[in-house]
């Protein structure tokens, strides 16, 4: 399990910062748990006095050392961190204190957040901090970030002053920070907030060694001086700029997605479907028209990705392997979006998608569907197989969704068994394609557009014999092309959530 931590870690461009100051007795310890947890470990020293830079070094395996010389700060040193990893070529940064507090055990809860909500600054909020044996300081000083984070951003989190947080380096935009100190965490919310960046909180556990062990560099006239300043800045750049440009991303989203829903509901009712009926009544039957229905479709699908308009999805595509499309296949994609059905339309003319009920009966598009041959799942695959057979022998592919349903959180769902009983019973070839960023821009239920990427990889090709060897039965072969899918589609999500 640790491997593959690891292992995700490093395909997601994740390390850990752990800044110091004279945290010799704890340093070590806290450095080796986290070494357990990730291979990339930064450790700032902010001009530390003790001997914490020669404990390091002794380790068996040192981590990266950043020593700043002296004191300056650890908004300072969080900063050097963070243009050290950007540099390096990291993506995220997990932050946590260098005296023990934090349990680096806790690494794999921001993990899997970000996982969930990539591109997202995720908040560790401590567990129990109400009941912690914390000075009457300290949890003033809480609530009072809390309140004013909230008024300054009109977001709440339950725990602004926390140090353990995930943060998507390549979103930063206070890097040239207005303090210096630990306050510079507040300041660093405030920005991303400002800037669209999703805050995302997670309980953590946290540990208060007993008030004769604790060490703090906490100066409570000075320190509440300087977040006074810093909230009163930040309330007045609050009102100048960071609510107008929240209102202003909010009016775009609202824009964009007032334009999909007309652009699709204008170019569905008073182009496609007047189109097909016309074609379709006065065309000459044969082969051909049917064709050039599905290239008409095709044409369509190609437009909308390749001319943007998708408004904020920007399209890429991938095919390692030069697929053609020119041999029919049963194709299978992961489905999480109304907007899945586009990319695979873009792919070629000749297919055939099976299509949820709601699909086939939709009064948008349901007359050209039906025309294009287009079958509901529904209808049982013993039923459709004949009418299968029939356009796989006039070369076209067969295009469903394994899962059966949109996913909510963009996972890959339990694969049923109907695309391997087509490859069974029709024998051809089973080609995968890997969606990442539909339901990322449009999930399930939502009713917001979102500026996203979205891509498609376009895998190898299985033949039958390939697929039969997956396992004995169309139930052992679903089960294990899920996990070989979800593998292939952890590695593309990976690497594009790195830029997100």
């Amino acid at each position: 399990m640790i491997v593959d931590q690891k292992h995700r870690m490093k395909s997601r461009g994740i390390c850990v910062i752990v800044p110091t100051y004279n945290n010799a007795g704890t340093i070590v310890d806290v450095v080796s748990r986290c070494q357990a947890q990730c291979d990339d470990v930064i450790v700032v020293c902010d001009g530390c006095t003790d001997n914490t830079v020669q404990l390091l070094e002794a380790m068996a395996v040192p981590p990266v050392i950043l020593d700043l010389g002296h004191n300056r700060g650890k908004g300072i040193a969080l900063r050097e961190g963070f243009r050290y990893a950007l540099q390096a070529g990291f993506a995220y940064a997990i932050t946590l204190d260098g005296d023990g507090q934090h349990f680096p055990e806790d690494i794999p809860v921001l993990v899997e957040a970000n996982i969930k909500h990539p591109g997202a600054l995720i908040v560790g909020a401590r567990k129990n901090l109400e009941n912690a044996e914390r000075s009457g300081g300290s949890k003033f000083a809480n609530k009072f970030s809390n309140f004013w984070f909230a008024v300054q951003t009109g977001h709440y989190l339950p725990d602004t002053q926390t140090g353990y947080r995930l943060y998507p380096l390549k979103k930063l935009r206070a890097l040239s920070l207005t303090t210096s100190r630990y306050e510079a965490e507040l300041e660093f919310m405030v920005f991303a907030s400002w800037t669209g960046v999703k805050l995302v909180s997670v309980p953590v556990n946290v540990y208060y060694p007993p008030a004769g062990e604790r060490i703090t560099h906490f100066r409570p006239g000075p320190d509440f001086l300087r977040i006074t300043m810093l909230n009163s800045v930040l309330c007045f750049l609050a009102v100048v700029w960071g609510y107008p440009a929240m209102l202003f991303r909010a009016l775009m989203t609202f824009l964009r997605t007032l334009y999909a829903l007309l652009f699709f509901s204008i170019n569905t009712l008073c182009l496609m479907t007047p189109i097909a009926f016309f074609y379709m009544t006065f065309a000459k039957d044969g082969e051909k028209k049917k064709l050039n229905l599905h290239r008409g479709l095709n044409f369509m699908a190609r437009f909308l990705l390749y001319t943007h308009k998708i408004p904020g999805v920007k399209f890429t595509e991938e095919n390692p392997s030069g697929e053609d499309f020119s041999r029919p296949a049963v194709i299978i994609c992961n489905h999480s979006s109304h907007l899945d059905l586009v990319p695979l339309l873009a792919r070629t003319p000749k297919l055939i998608v099976l299509t949820a009920d709601w699909v086939w009966k939709n009064p948008f598009y349901s007359y050209a569907i039906h025309q294009a041959e287009f079958l509901p799942a529904s209808a049982g695959m013993d039923a459709i197989m004949p009418k299968l057979r029939n356009l796989v022998e006039r070369g076209y592919s067969i295009a469903l969704y394994p899962e059966g349903t949109r996913s909510l959180d963009c996972s890959i769902g339990r694969f049923h068994q109907g695309a391997f009983y087509i490859v069974e019973q029709l024998g051809v070839d089973l080609l995968p394609l890997y969606l990442y960023g539909a339901g990322k821009a449009l999930r399930k239920h939502g009713r917001k557009l979102k500026r996203w990427p979205m891509h498609l990889k376009i895998g190898n090709r299985m033949t039958p014999q390939d697929v039969a060897a997956l396992g004995e039965g169309t139930m052992e072969q679903a089960k294990a092309m899920r996990r070989r899918y979800i593998e292939e589609y952890n590695l593309l999500a990976d690497r594009i959530e790195q830029n997100v």
